[in-house]
């Protein structure tokens, strides 16, 4: 039968569409491969082999030059902290997709914020001035290392324009040198690097992350629901196929998540207790840090260990999104080696929104990390409703706080007072510090403090610290800026609501001696938080080895409210897993996609998506197809 000319009309545009989305597919997959290409030519120009990790700060900040970067100490520290022990090539990559090269407009705008006068010059003494007492602090020697240069100095000046030109022709030789070195060498072509095998730019497997001694919860995008995502997931190309697969498939109520078998704190009201609160910050990047802990018993106890979310005072009408957030509390054994923390348990048991393990523990020092999933503290998009007013001027013209500001900072004092004693340390206040500037306060600023605002037994009250953001303003001459930066930091979005953070407190009951708890870091999840939950779904979670793959076993464990999955691969070799949650309904998972691709090195395990409710009101359906790829 002769086909319509509408039918023809309607076939060509199809195979347009159909043409320009291939098209644009495939150019996007060539700047996937061309960004990869120039990651693992960085890489190799410091490391031997892709499957060398990065040992140290210095290496690190080194193989960030040498891919175009120029990393100040404190993106270094952000990447690198105290409990790292070395990062990979994924973890070098997607450090690269959230650090993005400074471009030419960028650096002469930072300029020109110094040169009031548009003159297209500094002057030396005023870049001294500038680089040795803000930000990260530079030294004379450093600073007169910039100013020696005959290139862009001249008559005591800096001709920003020509450093601007230096700078960015240097960071491109940098690409460059390391791209030509990488083509010249075949024997390094020929390399499998980390996740991105040797394939052409329209068949290339996206890297994703993978085991290493630095925990990889971190995605480069934005969690949401399963169900319905309509985004395109970072998935193997087509060209690839799937020859070995397991589908795990779970049912859960409404309300299924509640249970009552955690032990009341009315019944232990007689045994010894310790406290501190702590907060779930949410990074730009999606990444979420926390306070860790260590906890000392000085004895062998029964114990009961609770972790939920703080419910602050809040100003009326305003929302507590935080108090949804999944909360858990791994518990570890330190050993003569922190590299060695030996998995004791963690809080499985539930009872409403508090989360808690009862049991006994012998004599000694402990860590407490806790953990929450991402599901539910997520980057989100909200509507614009104007920013709140922080300070006023009085009749008398001095400035004041607003009433919505003064409500939000004795929430702020209510999270960061860890032992809850209504007075912050120079110790919890540095914990602020560090969140919200980067920086500590030493004993002599605290000194200071002393000095200007209230204290008492040289801790400062909720008035001094309402009087500290008060001088901040003042400082500012009523501009909020520097007390805006403080408040996102924390969470806050510009209607004053906390959206981005999760304060918790975790109590501590102990039958036959007095515990004590201690917040030392505030910081990413480590690498012990890692394996932690690895070997937790390992030990308690049911286990399905991969049909026509005996290597390949996938661990799936259910606690309450959450589901999470583990991939194990036994092999000797590198393996890359496909996951598809097309069929779940009503479900959150923490990679916030529908579809995509892990990789797990040789003999090792990693974590595959956590899983939770999107409506606990309702039923909701957890259903998870692993295939290994070709």
């Amino acid at each position: 039968m002769a086909s319509s000319p509408e039918n023809n009309t309607s076939l060509s545009v199809q195979k347009v569409t159909h043409s320009e989305s291939s098209q644009a597919k495939k150019s996007q997959h060539t700047e996937e491969a061309i960004f990869y290409m120039n990651c693992r030519a960085a890489y190799l120009t410091v490391l031997k082999s892709s499957l060398e990790n990065i040992k140290s700060k210095e290496q690190l900040s080194l193989v960030l030059q040498q891919a175009g970067r120029n990393p100040s100490q404190k993106t270094v520290n952000k990447y690198w902290t105290s409990q790292t022990i070395a990062l990979n090539f994924d973890d070098f990559c997607n450090i690269l997709k959230k650090e993005k090269p400074a471009t030419r407009t960028e650096l002469l705008e930072a300029f020109g914020k110094i040169d009031a006068d548009n003159t297209g010059y500094i002057l030396h003494d005023e870049l001294y001035k500038i680089l040795t007492t803000r930000g990260e602090k530079m030294t004379l020697d450093e600073v007169s290392a910039i100013t020696k240069q005959v290139d862009f100095n001249c008559s005591g000046k800096l001709d920003y324009n020509k450093f601007c030109d230096l700078y960015m022709t240097t960071s491109e030789q940098c690409c460059k040198t390391a791209r030509e070195k990488l083509e010249v060498n075949s024997r390094l072509r020929q390399q499998q690097f980390g996740s991105q095998a040797e394939t052409s730019s329209e068949g290339i497997t996206l890297p994703v992350s993978k085991p290493s001694l630095r925990i990889s919860r971190k995605t480069d995008h934005k969690l949401a629901p399963i169900k319905g995502d309509s985004r395109t997931p970072s998935k193997p190309s087509s060209a690839q196929s799937c020859k070995a697969s397991i589908s795990t498939t779970i049912s859960m109520g409404a309300s299924s998540n509640r249970n009552t078998k955690l032990i009341e704190p009315d019944t232990v009201k007689d045994w010894q207790c310790a406290q501190s609160k702590g907060c779930f910050y949410l990074e730009d990047d999606g990444e979420i840090i926390s306070h860790k802990y260590k906890l000392y018993l000085p004895e062998r106890s029964t114990v009961c260990i609770t972790i939920k979310p703080l419910n602050v005072r809040q100003v009326e009408g305003k929302p507590c999104n935080w108090l949804s957030v999944d909360t858990a509390l791994y518990i570890l054994k330190e050993s003569e080696t922190q590299e060695n923390l030996h998995l004791m348990s963690f809080t499985e048991q539930q009872n409403k929104e508090m989360f808690g393990w009862r049991g006994e523990l012998g004599s000694g020092v402990y860590w407490l990390l806790p953990f929450t999933t991402g599901c539910r503290l997520k980057k989100v998009k909200t509507q614009s409703t104007g920013e709140a007013k922080l300070v006023y001027r009085g009749e008398d013209g001095d400035l004041a706080l607003t009433k919505e500001f003064r409500a939000a900072l004795l929430d702020i004092f209510e999270t960061i007072d860890l032992d809850g004693n209504g007075l912050l340390s120079l110790e919890e206040y540095n914990f602020f510090e560090l969140r919200t500037s980067g920086e500590k306060c030493d004993e002599e600023a605290w000194a200071v403090c002393k000095d200007n605002f209230d204290m008492k037994k040289n801790e400062l009250t909720r008035q001094g610290f309402m009087d500290l953001n008060l001088m901040e303003a003042n400082d500012r001459e009523g501009d909020p800026s520097d007390l805006w930066v403080t408040l996102l930091s924390l969470g806050y979005n510009k209607a004053l609501e906390m959206t981005e953070a999760c304060p918790f407190v975790i109590d501590i009951y102990a039958e036959k001696c007095k515990p004590k708890i201690k917040a030392i870091y505030l910081e990413a999840g480590s690498s012990q938080l890692n394996r932690a939950i690895c070997k937790s779904v390992v030990n308690k979670g049911e286990a399905k080895v991969m049909d026509g793959c005996e290597n390949i076993i996938i661990y799936t464990y259910k606690a309450g409210r959450r589901i999470t999955s583990v991939i194990e691969n036994k092999s000797e070799n590198k393996v890359i897993i496909h996951v598809n949650n097309e069929q779940s309904k009503n479900c959150l998972s923490s990679r916030g996609l529908t579809v995509f691709a892990v990789e797990v090195a040789p003999k090792s395990m990693m974590v595959s998506q956590h899983v939770m409710p999107l409506n606990e009101q309702e039923e909701w359906l957890y259903n998870c197809v692993h295939s290994l790829l070709h």
